[in-house]
């Protein structure tokens, strides 16, 4: 297992690279998000297997999320406490990154679409929206209202255009297309909680995992919400990320308040495969490579950013 140390700087959020296999992007904040000022850590793997880090970059405040571009391996954006996003060009490490004001309250969620049409980003916020940019453009294409409560998470569809989700404080999945913002295509309670994360599932379309402060993940067919596909539990606290793998169709990760990160197959029962207690306060961010199969990143409160690959997934076919 690689480990760093983000002193003084707790972690929300990782993420790997989706063009090159040891690099690592970690948005951190002071004082627990609470007050102070964030970090972007730029990471990388070495020859030796262990994390260093290559840049730095400081935000007057905390910062919630990071994401790479997709057409890009030299851009990120990242989301902060002060209802910004900021873009950051990591081959010009001295240019102050390209800011959008639109939100009233913090930025909690990034994603940028993974579709080849389109090179768009979503971002979630405690205001209740959730917007659509263009990288390219100053101001926001879109805004989608229809939660009552903050929105935790946006997702991209892995495989429909125009296509992806939202939850919220309100215990709500919201489907969405990019081309209507007046209305979500369709809307559904998933947890009597929030709900603080969401995913697609990499190799079926009409596949979502919900996870929330109930300490539930439950999958979800979206041509029918009647009861979900499956229900994982174990988890003592909220589970506040829930991530598919890129490389096996059942296999998912999740991180926690209750300092864990576990690893599932729903098609095994709803037991974790594994549970993994490396870190001392609340995980907060977790990632896939997709270059490396099974291998994995999280964070989290005790400033600490692992990557490893845990050991039921070793020879997991």
């Amino acid at each position: 297992m690689a480990t760093y140390l983000t002193p003084n700087r707790h972690g929300y959020s990782v993420r790997f690279s989706p063009f090159t296999p040891d690099r690592l992007v970690v948005a951190t904040s002071q004082y627990f998000g609470l007050a102070g000022g964030g970090t972007l850590f730029i990471l990388e793997l070495n020859s030796e297997g262990n994390l260093a880090e290559t840049q730095s970059y400081q935000w007057s405040d905390g910062l919630f999320d990071v994401v790479w571009s997709e057409s890009n391996s030299s851009v990120v954006v990242s989301a902060s406490g002060d209802g910004g996003l900021q873009l950051w060009n990591l081959s010009s490490p001295n240019a102050a990154p390209t800011t959008f004001w639109e939100h009233k309250k913090e930025v909690y969620s990034l994603d940028w679409s993974r579709t080849r049409q389109e090179q768009l980003i979503l971002s979630a916020s405690w205001d209740c929206t959730i917007k659509l940019w263009d990288p390219n453009r100053q101001s926001s294409i879109s805004t989608f209202c229809g939660h009552s409560q903050l929105v935790y998470n946006a997702m991209f569809s892995t495989h429909v255009p125009n296509c992806f989700a939202s939850v919220s404080g309100d215990g709500t999945l919201k489907l969405w297309s990019t081309l209507n913002s007046q209305n979500p295509t369709s809307s559904f309670r998933v947890h009597d909680a929030e709900v603080l994360s969401c995913d697609w599932c990499k190799y079926d379309e009409n596949m979502l995992a919900t996870s929330g402060s109930d300490g539930l993940i439950r999958g979800w067919d979206i041509r029918n919400y009647t009861q979900p596909v499956f229900q994982l539990k174990g988890c003592e606290y909220a589970v506040r990320r829930v991530q598919f793998s890129p490389h096996n169709a059942t296999v998912l990760a999740s991180v926690s308040y209750d300092f864990t990160t576990r690893i599932w197959d729903f098609k095994q029962g709803c037991d974790a495969l594994e549970t993994i207690k490396h870190h001392s306060e609340f995980v907060y961010g977790l990632d896939w490579n997709t270059h490396r199969k099974g291998q994995l990143a999280d964070c989290g409160w005790d400033s600490l950013v692992h990557v490893f690959t845990p050991k039921c997934l070793n020879n997991y076919s």
